[in-house]
């Protein structure tokens, strides 16, 4: 077994042995049970919110909660001294975390919309929403050593991070949130709207921009924690 799938392996252990796949079904339970009590056009509008935000806890504060985990075991530091990369410890995280988030989130959208071809956009915005989740979550939790600590930033974190859903309820202009990495995943898991040639190239296109110089922001935060 490959070094990156052992890890992959002992990463999903670790989430199910802290009950993150238990608290993900539960999720799932309950956000199917309110968007099939909704008007159908009411739970067509806020799908793509439930989603986004269940992406959010699954990946950014999953992903924070583990590696403060990490710290707090030692584990963290420790793992500094093994051959595990710093490539195939971000790797494991991403793969495992984003997997947990596009099968949650394929559970919800099915169970209340049924199977139609919408589901693939929606899947490729739940991935790379969950990319950028986890390297954000990880570029900015290595800066505190506890959840307490970080818990009261992270309410400002994550409502800069979610911005765009203010713009699905017609909060300002759709054009003010162009500019945000996450608008063009948002917009791909909105059923209603129609994706044209030039909004998939944006909604595709511009997050991946922002994957390449975030990945290295976290690889970076990362290497200087564990050199701490």
């Amino acid at each position: 077994m490959s070094r990156l799938a052992a890890t992959f392996k002992t990463d999903a252990r670790v989430q199910f042995r802290n009950g993150f796949y238990f608290a993900t079904a539960f999720v799932v339970v309950f956000s199917i049970l309110l968007l099939r009590w909704l008007p159908a056009e009411a739970a067509m509008l806020i799908l793509p919110v439930v989603i986004l935000e269940n992406v959010l806890v699954n990946t950014f504060y999953f992903m924070s909660g583990l590696l403060l985990l990490e710290r707090v075991e030692g584990t963290f530091v420790a793992q500094s001294v093994t051959p595990l990369r710093d490539d195939e410890y971000l790797a494991s995280k991403l793969g495992t975390l984003s997997v947990l988030s596009l099968v949650e989130s394929l559970l919800i959208a099915v169970a209340v919309f049924g199977i139609d071809t919408w589901l693939i956009a929606m899947a490729v915005g739940v991935v790379l929403a969950a990319v950028l989740f986890c390297l954000v979550g990880v570029a900015l939790v290595v800066r505190y050593d506890s959840i307490n600590e970080f818990l009261m930033p992270s309410v400002l974190y994550a409502f800069l991070l979610t911005l765009p859903i203010f713009g699905v309820f017609g909060v300002a202009p759709a054009e003010w949130y162009l500019p945000h990495p996450l608008q063009g995943p948002l917009s791909l898991m909105q059923i209603d709207v129609p994706q044209t040639v030039g909004r998939l190239a944006y909604a595709l296109g511009y997050p991946l921009l922002w994957i390449v110089p975030v990945y290295l922001w976290s690889r970076r935060a990362l290497r200087r924690a564990r050199n701490a």
